[in-house]
């Protein structure tokens, strides 16, 4: 796989976890990294680490939900190493509760964060892309990796906020993928399970025995920094499930009925109790859009666990 030699990378939330296994993989490939914590010290370390091996990093802080702080990203790329060519959006919380707990900050913490965080950032990238494009009168080679969930397949009791603002970033990631195909910029997702400090609850410690834990962030990093590659110039609006050593595609949904109204005319209730009503009537009341099949794919490495982020 050709490297990244020459290449100028964002990566939000990348002073730990999984942003800093990503940011750290993209500057071994050859990336020049704008790392991002919400504050400078949050993202020493991480800096440090890059640096120690003779990787090219800065730091620009700041909440990704702020303006403020996607335009300072951009700047920082742009000023610090002449460009951007990779944005990989992976900054998140949590602050899970049922529906019927949750605050209404709590639920816009969450999307704000997640769903406005991607959106802030792309907005600006793509904009500096199609101008780069235009000038150029050439495609630019870019990239774009958004961290979904499988939480947007599954609509998790205790998570409706993550669970939406995942949802978002999928139908962002698509209207990306196809908005700025023609500039060059392809977009894809992924939907890691990882063990970091924000899943902690879910995954719990590693006791599987094995010399690298299968929700270790070292099985996601190598897939981000492909996906930000030119080898992958011909993937674009596609999402991923990744662990454990395993990459699941996933397909788009499908129709699984459908129902036309017999004339020109509009539905009648009766008729739409009847025929639609009659299809459910039969049915497993517990298949619902959830893909909670998904939420079974095992890793090889992993011969019990089925867990999803």
């Amino acid at each position: 796989m050709p490297g990244l030699d020459g290449k100028v990378a964002i990566v939000t939330g990348s002073g730990q976890g999984l942003g800093r296994a990503e940011a750290v993989a993209l500057a071994r490939a050859g990336a020049r990294v704008v790392l991002n914590d919400l504050t400078a010290e949050a993202a020493a370390d991480a800096l440090a680490e890059i640096q120690g091996f003779g990787g090219s990093a800065v730091v620009a802080p700041g909440d990704v939900s702020s303006a403020e702080t996607a335009d300072l990203m951009l700047s920082t790329a742009l000023d610090s190493f002449g460009g951007l060519d990779i944005v990989v959006n992976n900054a998140g919380i949590t602050r899970d509760k049922m529906l019927f707990n949750m605050t209404d900050e709590e639920f816009d913490q969450v999307v704000d964060i997640h769903l406005r965080g991607h959106w802030l950032l792309t907005r600006r990238a793509a904009g500096y892309w199609r101008d780069r494009a235009k000038s150029t009168g050439a495609p630019v080679d870019a990239a774009v990796v958004n961290t979904a969930s499988e939480a947007f397949l599954f609509g998790p009791p205790g998570q409706p906020n993550y669970a939406a603002a995942k949802a978002g970033i999928v139908a962002l990631t698509l209207s990306t993928a196809r908005s700025l195909g023609r500039s060059g910029v392809r977009a894809n997702a992924i939907c890691p399970r990882a063990r970091t400090a924000m899943t902690a609850d879910v995954f719990g410690s590693d006791d599987s025995g094995l010399e690298v834990d299968p929700y270790s962030p070292e099985h996601v990093a190598p897939l981000v920094t492909y996906l930000a590659s030119p080898s992958a110039s011909a993937v674009s609006g596609q999402v991923f499930v990744v662990y454990g050593g395993m990459v699941a595609l996933l397909a788009a949904p499908t129709v699984a009925a459908r129902w036309d109204v017999d004339g020109p005319g509009v539905w009648d209730p009766a008729d739409l109790a009847d025929q639609v009503g009659g299809f459910f009537a039969d049915r497993d009341p517990s298949i619902t859009f959830a893909a909670d099949e998904i939420g079974r794919l095992t890793a090889r490495s992993v011969a019990t666990e089925g867990a999803s982020a």
